[in-house]
Protein backbone atom coordinates (compact mmCIF):
# COMPACT_ATOMS: atom_id res chain seq x y z
CA UNK A 1 0.00 0.00 0.00
CA UNK A 2 1.53 3.38 -1.18
CA UNK A 3 1.67 6.50 1.13
CA UNK A 4 -1.10 9.17 0.98
CA UNK A 5 -0.34 11.39 -1.73
CA UNK A 6 -0.77 14.65 0.00
CA UNK A 7 1.18 13.53 3.10
CA UNK A 8 3.69 12.47 0.93
CA UNK A 9 4.06 15.96 -1.24
CA UNK A 10 3.87 17.38 2.23
CA UNK A 11 6.87 16.11 3.48
CA UNK A 12 8.49 16.27 0.07
CA UNK A 13 7.92 20.08 0.55
CA UNK A 14 10.49 20.00 3.26
CA UNK A 15 13.34 18.06 1.87
CA UNK A 16 16.65 19.37 0.07
CA UNK A 17 18.07 16.31 -1.71
CA UNK A 18 20.92 16.16 -3.89
CA UNK A 19 22.37 13.70 -6.81
CA UNK A 20 25.49 12.54 -8.45
CA UNK A 21 27.20 14.17 -11.66
CA UNK A 22 26.71 17.14 -13.98
CA UNK A 23 23.39 16.49 -15.30
CA UNK A 24 20.12 15.75 -12.91
CA UNK A 25 18.94 12.26 -13.64
CA UNK A 26 15.32 12.28 -14.25
CA UNK A 27 14.27 10.82 -10.18
CA UNK A 28 15.61 14.43 -9.28
CA UNK A 29 13.60 16.09 -11.72
CA UNK A 30 10.67 14.13 -10.98
CA UNK A 31 10.57 14.85 -7.50
CA UNK A 32 10.64 18.24 -8.06
CA UNK A 33 7.98 17.75 -10.32
CA UNK A 34 5.95 15.94 -7.54
CA UNK A 35 6.72 18.67 -4.41
CA UNK A 36 10.06 18.28 -3.50
CA UNK A 37 11.56 21.70 -2.33
CA UNK A 38 15.17 21.49 -3.95
CA UNK A 39 18.60 20.12 -4.49
CA UNK A 40 21.74 21.30 -3.31
CA UNK A 41 24.54 20.83 -5.53
CA UNK A 42 28.24 19.66 -4.61
CA UNK A 43 31.47 20.25 -6.24
CA UNK A 44 30.28 16.55 -8.04
CA UNK A 45 27.51 18.28 -9.71
CA UNK A 46 29.84 21.12 -11.28
CA UNK A 47 32.04 21.08 -14.17
CA UNK A 48 31.71 24.43 -15.97
CA UNK A 49 29.33 27.64 -16.24
CA UNK A 50 27.40 26.74 -18.87
CA UNK A 51 26.61 22.94 -17.64
CA UNK A 52 25.31 24.42 -14.37
CA UNK A 53 23.26 27.00 -16.00
CA UNK A 54 21.89 23.72 -17.89
CA UNK A 55 21.42 22.08 -14.64
CA UNK A 56 19.47 24.07 -13.07
CA UNK A 57 16.72 25.44 -16.14
CA UNK A 58 16.51 21.34 -16.55
CA UNK A 59 15.41 21.24 -12.23
CA UNK A 60 13.22 24.28 -12.92
CA UNK A 61 11.64 22.63 -16.08
CA UNK A 62 10.48 20.17 -13.00
CA UNK A 63 9.07 23.45 -11.21
CA UNK A 64 9.25 26.93 -11.11
CA UNK A 65 10.48 27.63 -7.91
CA UNK A 66 12.36 24.94 -6.89
CA UNK A 67 14.70 25.73 -4.58
CA UNK A 68 18.33 25.27 -6.06
CA UNK A 69 21.43 25.53 -3.59
CA UNK A 70 25.01 25.25 -2.82
CA UNK A 71 27.19 26.00 -0.33
CA UNK A 72 29.85 28.93 -2.28
CA UNK A 73 31.50 30.65 0.63
CA UNK A 74 34.34 32.02 -1.12
CA UNK A 75 37.89 30.70 0.59
CA UNK A 76 38.50 27.51 1.36
CA UNK A 77 34.86 26.67 0.70
CA UNK A 78 33.99 26.66 -2.91
CA UNK A 79 32.04 24.63 -5.26
CA UNK A 80 31.51 26.36 -8.68
CA UNK A 81 35.92 26.43 -8.22
CA UNK A 82 36.43 23.38 -6.91
CA UNK A 83 39.04 22.58 -9.60
CA UNK A 84 41.65 25.74 -9.18
CA UNK A 85 40.51 27.00 -5.92
CA UNK A 86 38.18 30.18 -5.11
CA UNK A 87 38.92 33.37 -6.65
CA UNK A 88 37.43 35.26 -3.71
CA UNK A 89 39.46 34.86 -0.44
CA UNK A 90 37.22 33.42 2.32
CA UNK A 91 35.95 35.19 5.99
CA UNK A 92 38.85 35.10 7.83
CA UNK A 93 40.66 37.68 5.16
CA UNK A 94 37.84 39.62 4.55
CA UNK A 95 37.41 39.91 8.73
CA UNK A 96 41.26 40.84 8.57
CA UNK A 97 41.07 43.12 6.08
CA UNK A 98 37.95 44.97 8.32
CA UNK A 99 36.38 46.47 5.65
CA UNK A 100 32.45 46.38 5.95
CA UNK A 101 32.38 47.78 2.18
CA UNK A 102 34.45 45.41 0.91
CA UNK A 103 32.87 42.07 2.76
CA UNK A 104 29.86 43.70 1.11
CA UNK A 105 30.92 43.57 -2.57
CA UNK A 106 32.76 40.33 -2.47
CA UNK A 107 29.39 38.81 -1.55
CA UNK A 108 27.62 40.74 -3.57
CA UNK A 109 29.87 39.63 -6.23
CA UNK A 110 29.91 35.98 -5.32
CA UNK A 111 25.93 36.59 -5.14
CA UNK A 112 26.13 37.79 -9.13
CA UNK A 113 27.87 34.98 -10.06
CA UNK A 114 25.37 32.27 -8.45
CA UNK A 115 22.17 33.75 -9.54
CA UNK A 116 23.46 34.04 -13.57
CA UNK A 117 23.91 30.38 -12.85
CA UNK A 118 20.25 29.85 -11.78
CA UNK A 119 20.82 29.10 -8.23
CA UNK A 120 19.01 30.71 -5.53
CA UNK A 121 20.12 30.21 -1.67
CA UNK A 122 23.49 30.18 -0.38
CA UNK A 123 24.35 27.87 2.34
CA UNK A 124 27.08 31.05 3.43
CA UNK A 125 27.68 33.04 5.43
CA UNK A 126 29.56 31.65 7.92
CA UNK A 127 28.72 33.70 11.05
CA UNK A 128 30.53 31.66 13.27
CA UNK A 129 32.90 33.34 15.97
CA UNK A 130 36.43 31.00 15.85
CA UNK A 131 37.48 31.39 19.47
CA UNK A 132 38.86 27.66 19.11
CA UNK A 133 42.38 27.84 17.76
CA UNK A 134 42.14 23.90 17.18
CA UNK A 135 38.51 24.24 15.69
CA UNK A 136 39.12 21.56 12.75
CA UNK A 137 36.25 22.87 10.78
CA UNK A 138 35.51 26.78 10.77
CA UNK A 139 38.78 28.28 11.32
CA UNK A 140 39.53 30.40 7.64
CA UNK A 141 35.81 30.29 7.23
CA UNK A 142 35.18 32.57 10.20
CA UNK A 143 35.35 36.73 10.15
CA UNK A 144 37.09 36.46 13.34
CA UNK A 145 37.58 35.92 17.04
CA UNK A 146 35.62 38.94 18.03
CA UNK A 147 32.24 38.80 17.99
CA UNK A 148 31.21 42.38 17.14
CA UNK A 149 34.10 42.25 14.04
CA UNK A 150 32.20 38.80 13.03
CA UNK A 151 28.55 40.26 13.74
CA UNK A 152 29.74 43.84 11.45
CA UNK A 153 30.76 41.39 8.71
CA UNK A 154 28.13 38.75 8.84
CA UNK A 155 25.44 41.58 8.13
CA UNK A 156 27.00 42.98 5.30
CA UNK A 157 27.83 39.67 3.67
CA UNK A 158 24.23 38.93 4.06
CA UNK A 159 23.46 41.99 2.23
CA UNK A 160 25.91 41.63 -0.54
CA UNK A 161 24.15 37.77 -1.67
CA UNK A 162 20.84 39.00 -1.10
CA UNK A 163 21.45 42.40 -3.30
CA UNK A 164 22.00 40.21 -5.73
CA UNK A 165 18.65 38.06 -5.71
CA UNK A 166 20.28 35.71 -3.87
CA UNK A 167 18.99 34.17 -0.60
CA UNK A 168 21.22 33.71 2.44
CA UNK A 169 21.94 31.43 4.80
CA UNK A 170 23.95 32.27 8.01
CA UNK A 171 25.28 29.24 9.95
CA UNK A 172 25.51 27.33 12.09
CA UNK A 173 23.14 28.19 15.17
CA UNK A 174 23.68 28.87 17.72
CA UNK A 175 27.35 29.22 17.02
CA UNK A 176 30.08 26.21 15.88
CA UNK A 177 33.18 28.38 16.56
CA UNK A 178 34.06 27.11 20.17
CA UNK A 179 34.23 23.26 19.15
CA UNK A 180 37.26 20.89 18.88
CA UNK A 181 35.42 18.28 16.96
CA UNK A 182 34.14 18.23 13.76
CA UNK A 183 30.15 17.50 13.38
CA UNK A 184 30.82 15.93 9.95
CA UNK A 185 32.64 12.89 12.43
CA UNK A 186 30.97 13.58 16.01
CA UNK A 187 28.51 15.52 18.07
CA UNK A 188 30.81 18.41 19.22
CA UNK A 189 29.92 19.84 22.72
CA UNK A 190 30.06 23.28 23.65
CA UNK A 191 29.26 23.02 27.83
CA UNK A 192 29.06 26.84 28.73
CA UNK A 193 26.18 28.69 30.27
CA UNK A 194 23.67 30.36 27.78
CA UNK A 195 24.76 33.70 29.65
CA UNK A 196 28.33 32.85 27.36
CA UNK A 197 26.23 32.59 24.11
CA UNK A 198 25.15 35.41 24.49
CA UNK A 199 28.08 37.08 24.98
CA UNK A 200 30.11 35.02 22.29
CA UNK A 201 28.50 33.18 19.75
CA UNK A 202 25.07 34.99 19.97
CA UNK A 203 26.11 38.65 18.63
CA UNK A 204 26.58 37.80 14.59
CA UNK A 205 22.96 35.99 14.31
CA UNK A 206 21.21 38.77 15.93
CA UNK A 207 23.46 40.98 13.45
CA UNK A 208 22.02 38.97 10.21
CA UNK A 209 18.14 38.41 11.72
CA UNK A 210 18.41 42.60 11.69
CA UNK A 211 20.10 42.33 8.31
CA UNK A 212 17.05 40.52 6.95
CA UNK A 213 19.19 36.75 6.33
CA UNK A 214 15.94 34.57 4.52
CA UNK A 215 17.39 31.56 6.22
CA UNK A 216 19.68 30.61 9.10
CA UNK A 217 21.35 26.68 9.00
CA UNK A 218 21.59 25.33 12.64
CA UNK A 219 24.49 23.30 14.14
CA UNK A 220 24.89 19.05 14.62
CA UNK A 221 26.23 20.92 18.21
CA UNK A 222 25.34 19.56 21.92
CA UNK A 223 24.95 22.64 24.17
CA UNK A 224 24.08 20.64 27.77
CA UNK A 225 22.06 23.95 28.73
CA UNK A 226 19.77 24.40 26.07
CA UNK A 227 20.05 20.81 24.26
CA UNK A 228 20.64 18.39 26.68
CA UNK A 229 22.03 15.15 25.41
CA UNK A 230 21.18 16.03 21.77
CA UNK A 231 22.30 18.25 18.93
CA UNK A 232 20.94 21.58 18.87
CA UNK A 233 19.25 20.86 15.09
CA UNK A 234 16.95 18.56 17.47
CA UNK A 235 16.14 21.02 20.25
CA UNK A 236 13.06 23.79 20.39
CA UNK A 237 14.85 24.96 23.00
CA UNK A 238 17.28 26.72 20.24
CA UNK A 239 15.24 26.53 17.41
CA UNK A 240 11.95 28.23 18.43
CA UNK A 241 12.41 29.73 22.22
CA UNK A 242 16.12 31.03 21.29
CA UNK A 243 16.32 31.61 17.29
CA UNK A 244 12.49 32.55 16.88
CA UNK A 245 11.37 34.06 20.69
CA UNK A 246 14.52 35.85 22.02
CA UNK A 247 15.83 36.64 18.52
CA UNK A 248 12.86 37.08 16.51
CA UNK A 249 13.68 35.17 13.38
CA UNK A 250 10.85 34.82 11.10
CA UNK A 251 12.82 33.17 7.95
CA UNK A 252 13.30 29.45 7.11
CA UNK A 253 15.74 27.60 9.49
CA UNK A 254 17.80 25.24 7.47
CA UNK A 255 19.25 21.97 8.85
CA UNK A 256 23.24 21.31 8.14
CA UNK A 257 22.95 18.21 6.30
CA UNK A 258 21.39 15.47 8.06
CA UNK A 259 23.51 12.88 6.91
CA UNK A 260 26.40 14.25 9.04
CA UNK A 261 27.22 11.94 11.93
CA UNK A 262 26.02 14.42 14.18
CA UNK A 263 22.89 14.46 13.60
CA UNK A 264 22.58 11.23 11.89
CA UNK A 265 23.99 8.93 14.65
CA UNK A 266 22.42 10.77 17.20
CA UNK A 267 18.63 9.79 15.58
CA UNK A 268 19.54 6.21 14.46
CA UNK A 269 19.60 7.40 10.89
CA UNK A 270 19.12 10.41 8.14
CA UNK A 271 14.91 9.30 8.59
CA UNK A 272 14.70 9.92 12.27
CA UNK A 273 16.82 12.58 12.29
CA UNK A 274 14.20 14.24 9.83
CA UNK A 275 11.23 13.78 11.87
CA UNK A 276 12.93 15.21 14.90
CA UNK A 277 14.53 18.25 13.36
CA UNK A 278 10.96 18.67 11.92
CA UNK A 279 9.60 18.63 15.48
CA UNK A 280 11.97 20.78 16.95
CA UNK A 281 10.61 23.59 14.06
CA UNK A 282 13.24 23.28 11.67
CA UNK A 283 11.54 24.42 7.91
CA UNK A 284 13.81 22.62 5.78
CA UNK A 285 15.73 19.69 5.73
CA UNK A 286 19.24 19.10 3.78
CA UNK A 287 19.63 15.32 3.55
CA UNK A 288 22.95 15.69 2.35
CA UNK A 289 25.63 14.92 -1.09
CA UNK A 290 25.11 11.31 -0.94
CA UNK A 291 21.31 10.87 -1.59
CA UNK A 292 19.30 8.73 -4.37
CA UNK A 293 15.59 8.37 -5.28
CA UNK A 294 15.47 5.30 -3.02
CA UNK A 295 17.33 8.07 0.01
CA UNK A 296 14.27 10.34 -0.33
CA UNK A 297 11.82 7.91 -0.50
CA UNK A 298 12.94 6.40 2.77
CA UNK A 299 13.27 10.03 4.54
CA UNK A 300 9.52 10.94 2.84
CA UNK A 301 8.53 7.34 4.34
CA UNK A 302 9.58 8.29 7.82
CA UNK A 303 8.04 11.64 8.44
CA UNK A 304 4.41 10.40 6.86
CA UNK A 305 4.89 7.52 9.72
CA UNK A 306 5.40 10.48 12.09
CA UNK A 307 2.53 12.19 10.95
CA UNK A 308 0.43 9.08 10.51
CA UNK A 309 1.27 7.90 14.20
CA UNK A 310 1.56 11.12 15.91
CA UNK A 311 4.87 12.00 16.51
CA UNK A 312 4.35 15.35 14.68
CA UNK A 313 1.81 17.55 14.35
CA UNK A 314 0.43 17.98 10.51
CA UNK A 315 0.15 21.90 11.15
CA UNK A 316 4.12 21.68 12.23
CA UNK A 317 4.96 20.20 8.83
CA UNK A 318 2.41 22.71 7.06
CA UNK A 319 4.04 25.65 8.78
CA UNK A 320 7.48 23.75 7.34
CA UNK A 321 6.31 23.61 3.92
CA UNK A 322 5.00 27.06 4.43
CA UNK A 323 8.23 28.56 4.93
CA UNK A 324 9.73 26.64 2.69
CA UNK A 325 7.41 27.72 -0.38
CA UNK A 326 8.18 31.59 1.14
CA UNK A 327 11.97 31.16 0.59
CA UNK A 328 11.00 30.33 -2.60
CA UNK A 329 8.76 32.86 -3.67
CA UNK A 330 11.34 35.61 -2.28
CA UNK A 331 14.11 34.28 -4.59
CA UNK A 332 11.63 34.28 -7.37
CA UNK A 333 10.50 37.75 -6.88
CA UNK A 334 14.29 38.87 -6.05
CA UNK A 335 16.08 41.06 -8.77
CA UNK A 336 19.90 41.11 -8.72
CA UNK A 337 21.32 44.51 -9.00
CA UNK A 338 25.21 43.89 -9.79
CA UNK A 339 27.69 42.06 -12.19
CA UNK A 340 30.41 39.74 -10.48
CA UNK A 341 33.48 41.29 -10.39
CA UNK A 342 36.54 39.43 -11.54
CA UNK A 343 39.28 40.90 -10.30
CA UNK A 344 37.73 41.61 -7.08
CA UNK A 345 38.82 39.12 -5.11
CA UNK A 346 41.95 38.80 -5.82
CA UNK A 347 42.55 42.63 -5.06
CA UNK A 348 40.67 41.75 -1.37
CA UNK A 349 43.24 39.02 -0.82
CA UNK A 350 46.38 41.37 -1.59
CA UNK A 351 44.80 43.51 1.34
CA UNK A 352 44.63 40.70 3.35
CA UNK A 353 48.22 39.46 3.48
CA UNK A 354 50.15 40.27 6.64
CA UNK A 355 54.08 39.84 6.76
CA UNK A 356 56.33 39.37 10.33
CA UNK A 357 60.10 40.37 9.24
CA UNK A 358 61.68 40.77 6.35
CA UNK A 359 61.11 39.05 2.98
CA UNK A 360 64.71 39.70 1.55
CA UNK A 361 67.07 37.56 -0.72
CA UNK A 362 64.31 35.18 -1.82
CA UNK A 363 65.81 34.87 -5.13
CA UNK A 364 64.40 31.64 -6.77
CA UNK A 365 63.93 29.58 -3.40
CA UNK A 366 63.00 26.39 -3.27
CA UNK A 367 59.01 26.21 -2.13
CA UNK A 368 57.94 23.45 0.23
CA UNK A 369 54.30 22.74 0.21
CA UNK A 370 53.18 21.01 3.82
CA UNK A 371 50.65 18.35 3.30
CA UNK A 372 47.27 19.04 4.93
CA UNK A 373 44.04 17.37 5.18
CA UNK A 374 40.91 19.27 4.52
CA UNK A 375 37.62 18.59 5.43
CA UNK A 376 34.53 17.21 4.32
CA UNK A 377 33.09 20.81 3.95
CA UNK A 378 36.15 22.12 1.89
CA UNK A 379 36.70 18.92 0.16
CA UNK A 380 39.37 18.21 -2.14
CA UNK A 381 40.29 21.85 -4.03
CA UNK A 382 43.51 23.12 -4.61
CA UNK A 383 45.67 25.10 -3.13
CA UNK A 384 48.65 27.31 -2.54
CA UNK A 385 51.65 28.75 -4.46
CA UNK A 386 52.17 26.28 -7.32
CA UNK A 387 49.83 27.80 -9.62
CA UNK A 388 51.14 31.53 -9.35
CA UNK A 389 55.14 30.38 -9.29
CA UNK A 390 57.08 31.84 -11.86
CA UNK A 391 60.95 29.96 -12.13
CA UNK A 392 60.85 29.11 -8.00
CA UNK A 393 60.88 25.15 -7.80
CA UNK A 394 58.31 24.09 -5.67
CA UNK A 395 57.75 19.92 -4.02
CA UNK A 396 55.37 18.52 -1.30
CA UNK A 397 56.30 16.21 1.63
CA UNK A 398 54.48 15.45 4.41
CA UNK A 399 55.91 17.16 7.66
CA UNK A 400 55.86 14.10 10.21
CA UNK A 401 57.64 11.75 7.48
CA UNK A 402 60.27 14.76 6.48
CA UNK A 403 63.58 14.68 7.91
CA UNK A 404 65.23 18.79 8.15
CA UNK A 405 68.37 17.53 6.35
CA UNK A 406 66.79 16.38 3.54
CA UNK A 407 65.17 19.63 2.84
CA UNK A 408 68.15 21.58 3.55
CA UNK A 409 70.40 19.12 1.13
CA UNK A 410 68.06 19.59 -1.68
CA UNK A 411 67.60 23.62 -1.51
CA UNK A 412 71.43 23.62 -1.30
CA UNK A 413 72.22 27.74 -1.12
CA UNK A 414 68.80 28.63 -2.02
CA UNK A 415 66.06 29.69 1.04
CA UNK A 416 63.25 27.88 1.75
CA UNK A 417 59.76 28.87 1.80
CA UNK A 418 57.41 26.73 3.73
CA UNK A 419 54.33 26.70 3.12
CA UNK A 420 51.65 25.20 5.17
CA UNK A 421 47.70 25.47 6.70
CA UNK A 422 47.52 25.28 10.51
CA UNK A 423 51.33 24.51 11.01
CA UNK A 424 50.53 24.96 14.62
CA UNK A 425 48.48 21.81 14.90
CA UNK A 426 50.01 19.69 11.75
CA UNK A 427 51.73 16.47 13.21
CA UNK A 428 55.15 17.17 12.91
CA UNK A 429 54.93 20.97 11.62
CA UNK A 430 55.86 23.20 14.11
CA UNK A 431 58.82 20.44 14.62
CA UNK A 432 59.84 20.45 10.92
CA UNK A 433 59.75 24.37 10.91
CA UNK A 434 61.99 25.20 13.62
CA UNK A 435 64.86 22.88 13.38
CA UNK A 436 64.97 23.46 9.90
CA UNK A 437 64.97 27.26 10.68
CA UNK A 438 68.13 26.51 13.18
CA UNK A 439 70.02 26.28 10.02
CA UNK A 440 68.71 27.43 6.91
CA UNK A 441 67.05 30.72 5.87
CA UNK A 442 63.33 30.16 6.26
CA UNK A 443 60.09 31.69 4.71
CA UNK A 444 57.02 30.82 6.58
CA UNK A 445 53.52 31.29 4.84
CA UNK A 446 50.41 30.00 6.64
CA UNK A 447 47.49 29.91 4.59
CA UNK A 448 45.40 28.06 7.45
CA UNK A 449 43.67 29.81 10.95
CA UNK A 450 46.74 32.05 12.29
CA UNK A 451 46.72 30.79 15.62
CA UNK A 452 49.05 32.93 17.74
CA UNK A 453 52.13 30.39 17.53
CA UNK A 454 55.09 31.98 15.81
CA UNK A 455 57.83 29.71 15.21
CA UNK A 456 61.70 30.41 16.28
CA UNK A 457 63.95 31.49 13.90
CA UNK A 458 62.45 32.16 10.95
CA UNK A 459 62.98 35.07 8.52
CA UNK A 460 59.74 36.28 8.10
CA UNK A 461 56.15 35.03 8.97
CA UNK A 462 53.51 35.55 6.06
CA UNK A 463 49.81 34.88 7.06
CA UNK A 464 47.34 34.90 4.51
CA UNK A 465 43.92 33.97 6.59
CA UNK A 466 42.84 31.49 3.79
CA UNK A 467 44.16 29.36 1.02
CA UNK A 468 42.11 30.36 -1.82
CA UNK A 469 42.73 30.70 -5.57
CA UNK A 470 43.19 34.52 -4.55
CA UNK A 471 44.74 33.78 -1.28
CA UNK A 472 47.86 31.82 -2.91
CA UNK A 473 48.58 34.47 -5.86
CA UNK A 474 48.47 37.26 -2.87
CA UNK A 475 50.97 35.24 -0.77
CA UNK A 476 52.96 34.66 -3.82
CA UNK A 477 53.04 38.09 -4.78
CA UNK A 478 54.28 39.33 -1.41
CA UNK A 479 57.07 36.94 -1.90
CA UNK A 480 58.51 38.44 -5.18
CA UNK A 481 57.51 34.71 -7.22
CA UNK A 482 55.20 35.75 -9.65
CA UNK A 483 57.44 37.17 -11.84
Amino acid sequence: MGLDPGLRRLALGTLLAAYPGPVPPDWAVDLVAEGLAGHTLFGTNVHNPAQVAASTAALRAGRADVLIAIDEEGGDVTRLAHATGSPYPGNAALGAVGDVALTRRVYEAIGAELAALGITVNLAPTVDVNTADENPVIGTRSFGADPIRVAAHSAAAVAGLQAAGVAACAKHFPGHGATIADSHHELPTVDVPVEVLRERDLPPFAAVVAAGTRSVMTAHIRVPALTGDGPATFSRAVLVDLLRGEYGFTGTVITDALEMKGAAIAAGGVGPAAVRALAAGADLLCIGAQVDAELVEWVVAEIVAALTDGRLDRSRVEEAGGRAAALAAWTGAAGGISAAATDLGYAAARRAVRVEGTLTELDRPLVVQLHAASTIAEGRVPWGLGPHLAEAEEIRVVAAETEPATLRGLAGSRPIVLVGRHLHRLPGGPELVTALAAEHPVTVVEMGWPASWRPAGVRAFVTTYGASHANGRAAAEALGLTG
